[in-house]
């Protein structure tokens, strides 16, 4: 009698539960139908009847960068153009110029040739400033002007250009140009290896496996991975990196999306190359997504020490989904979590303070290592051992967004002459110097107090301060501004270390700064002495 009961009772539930998520689906269904009505109703009557000629294209684009701006960074809309470029970020090929370039409304910024690439061989430098392509003048040009650059294989384009305020012109030929992820791999003494890897594009796993095996056989029996200043890229490749050093059906990461199809596990596939050899991965704040897969996975499963800074934090994932007429919409369709079940997304997108930013993680859950090390989520993955030259803050950061260290090293390119690497020094002269650079520069940042205290003097409560506070306001601010050179001396470490690295890049190109790392670069330096101290090394992991 009571199972009858029950079945009787089980059956309206069931019915009713269903009836709920299907009325649920029918009003997301309305509303969506409803606002697109809407939408196109007042587009339609915009474009027709505004008192002036309008562009449709411009006003879409306007309204769909608007509507998404809301969300995440990560959640674009491409255009054709776009969907191509994100393609051969992803292949690692493409037809160009082989120079690293960066975009302003005036401009086009040279920030780095690819050695024996056609930029190179035309004598391009970092630094150099390109003002017309052809008949275009890029300050005249609407759209990204460095798509100008790209074009079949074998054809040339005609550049002016401007160096030391000095106007010159060249005809570069455009070449294929490969991108590769691993750009350097070296032996680091008798018995430990040494690989960076630099993107996550199709060729990780196949590049980051031949360069392993490759220092196997040259005598390698510790590993040193260089995942800094890698942004990330493909999951599937992350995956298969984590691959090479652990066994085959592990779980490595996991996905979790409010669409179930989105909701995945992710375990390794392939035999591995090495579970045993000692490894340690370097990481800092600009190690983002597909790094921070590989590194807080090795770290989940005690498969290697993580050494450097905090990366950046980006627990999520993103898919393109095509539109009509060749566009696509990249759309976070997820959050990724590690081996150990957490998600190390440090940025709330969806929780903005009074000025509209993104709220940083500042409540930390906590996690176990398969060896039961605690780890925790929320803010990307904290190394095992950090290293102070690895780590970055406000100050450091603005120099590097302003390009003051960027513009500081050209200078010191063309005054001073560098035959071999070996011979580098940046001396305490030299950072005077850089001090000197920046006090002369229009360079200027506001720290959080500078806000506080302006918002503060701008209040209309501020009228009942009387003189005296707000004069003591305004020394405070003049303060500040004084304490901010002072804090070149309190940070130098950290700057020192990013100019050297660009001022190394001037004259000996990317691939020699990754040869200048292997006897200078504090955590290398750092790793290698670790692997050295075998009882260290697995007393870290356990």
């Amino acid at each position: 009698m009571k199972k009858i009961i029950r079945k009787r009772v089980l059956v309206p539930i069931i019915a009713l539960t269903f009836l709920a998520v299907g009325s649920s689906f029918k009003s997301d269904f309305f509303e969506i139908a409803k606002q697109i009505e809407i939408f196109t109703t007042l587009f339609k009557e915009l474009n027709m009847n505004y008192v002036d000629e309008t562009n449709p294209a411009e006003l879409m684009d306007t309204a769909i960068k608007n509507m998404l701006e809301g969300l995440d960074p990560y959640t674009k809309f491409l255009n054709e153009q776009d969907v191509e470029a994100y393609r051969i970020n992803n292949a690692g090929e493409y037809s160009g110029i082989g120079a690293l370039v960066r975009s302003y409304k005036d401009r086009l910024l040279i920030v780095e040739p690819h050695e024996g690439y056609p930029a190179d061989k035309a004598g391009l430098k970092a630094g150099d400033e390109i003002i017309q392509i052809g008949d275009i003048k890029v300050a005249d040009f609407e759209d990204n002007a460095s798509e100008l650059l790209k074009g079949a294989n074998g054809t040339s384009i005609f550049i002016t250009y401007k160096r030391q305020n000095k106007i010159s012109s060249t005809t570069i030929k455009r070449e294929g140009i490969e991108v590769d992820a691993v750009p350097f791999y070296s032996m680091i003494g008798e018995k430990t290896g040494y690989i960076v890897l630099s993107k996550f594009n199709a060729k990780a796993s196949s590049q980051t496996k031949s360069a392993l095996i490759d220092l196997k056989g040259k005598g390698a029996e510790k590993i040193i991975l260089d995942l800094r200043d890698n942004p990330g890229g493909l999951l599937s490749e992350a995956i298969n990196v984590t691959n090479l050093f652990v066994a085959q059906g592990e779980l490595i990461v996991t996905t979790k999306s409010k669409v179930k199809k989105f909701n995945r596990e992710y375990n390794t596939k392939n035999k591995p190359v090495d579970t045993e050899i000692p490894l340690v991965v370097l990481v800092n704040g600009r190690s983002a997504s597909a790094s921070e897969i590989v590194s807080g996975s090795l770290q989940d499963l005690d498969r290697a020490v993580i050494m450097g800074a905090r990366s950046f934090g980006k627990g999520l994932v993103q898919r393109p989904l095509k539109l009509t007429y060749g566009t696509q919409l990249k759309v976070t369709i997820s959050r990724y979590y590690t081996a150990s079940g957490r998600c190390i997304q440090s940025l709330d997108y969806w929780n903005r303070d009074d000025n509209g930013k993104a709220v940083r993680n500042t409540q930390f859950n906590d996690f176990t290592t398969r060896n039961g090390r605690k780890v925790q989520d929320g803010g990307g993955v904290l190394p095992d051992i950090e290293i102070a030259t690895a780590k970055t803050n406000d100050l450091t950061k603005a120099l590097l967004q302003n390009n003051v260290i960027f513009d500081y090293a050209t200078d010191y390119h063309y005054g001073n002459t560098l035959s071999s690497v070996d011979d580098f020094k940046f001396s305490s002269t030299d950072f005077n110097n850089f001090k000197g650079f920046v006090k002369a520069s229009d360079f200027s940042f506001e720290t959080k107090a500078e806000e506080a205290i302006k918002k503060a003097l701008s209040g209309s409560e501020n009228d009942f301060l009387g003189p005296n506070v707000n004069d003591s306001y305004k020394n405070l601010l003049a303060n500040i501004e004084k304490g901010k050179i002072t804090a070149l001396d309190k940070y130098q470490d950290q700057i020192q270390k990013n100019l050297e690295d660009e001022i190394v890049k001037r004259y000996f190109y990317r691939k020699g700064l990754y040869s200048y790392y292997l006897n200078h670069d504090d955590a290398i330096m750092a790793a290698t002495e670790l692997l050295e101290n075998e009882s260290k090394y697995t007393g870290i992991l356990k």
